[in-house]
């Protein structure tokens, strides 16, 4: 019990920012995560993707809005969340646990919920009440169906080696241009809380 009362009030101490004031930062853990995860990936590759040139396919990832800077800080976490949600959700499936290697899966999984959890700690207060207006937001839509074109790409190529290859090399890119937004959102000024 005196073990969970002190990570408790360690966990309290760590969440507050200067100022004493509660704040939401995102962590250099956050970032470490976000490398271990591509660095899973890469690990994960079990074809050549040059046996797959067939099985080729233009998801539309949404690279622009994404890395450019159409994003305001506003809508950047909530785009970041939902990139990292579909992503834990792509690999978090039946389907996809009979096509990679069950260590380094459980690994990815394991290092994109925490980047979550990291998330979900800022969520409510970034979000805050638009939470249910911003699942609407052009930029969350946008991603949704980036995310809906890979599940249907998948679907209908039988859920194949090539196409859970394919979709790895894509999900490389996905996860470095939300890295890369991860970035961006730590220079707009790592609280994200500040306006």
């Amino acid at each position: 019990m005196a073990f969970v009362l002190s990570l408790l009030m360690a966990l309290v101490l760590v969440s507050y920012g200067p100022g004493g004031s509660l704040g939401c930062y995102l962590s250099q853990r956050l970032m470490l995560d976000a490398r271990e995860n591509l660095r899973l990936l890469d690990r994960m590759n079990r074809l050549s993707p040059h046996s797959c040139l067939q099985d080729r396919k233009d998801f539309g990832l949404p690279q622009e809005m994404v890395e450019g800077d159409q994003l305001q800080k506003d809508q950047a976490f909530p785009v970041l969340y939902e990139m990292l949600q579909q992503s834990f959700n792509l690999f978090y499936t039946e389907h996809s646990s009979a096509a990679w290697d069950t260590t380094l899966l459980e690994q990815l999984c394991t290092g994109l919920q925490q980047q979550l959890d990291h998330l979900d700690t800022c969520r409510g207060q970034v979000m805050g009440e638009k939470d249910s207006e911003l699942g609407n937001m052009d930029p969350i839509v946008t991603v949704k169906k980036y995310f809906q074109g890979i599940h249907d790409y998948l679907q209908e190529k039988g859920y194949s080696d090539c196409a859970w290859e394919i979709v790895r090399v894509e999900m490389m890119r996905a996860l470095t241009s939300s890295t890369t937004l991860q970035k961006r959102l730590t220079k707009m000024g790592g609280d994200l809380n500040s306006p």
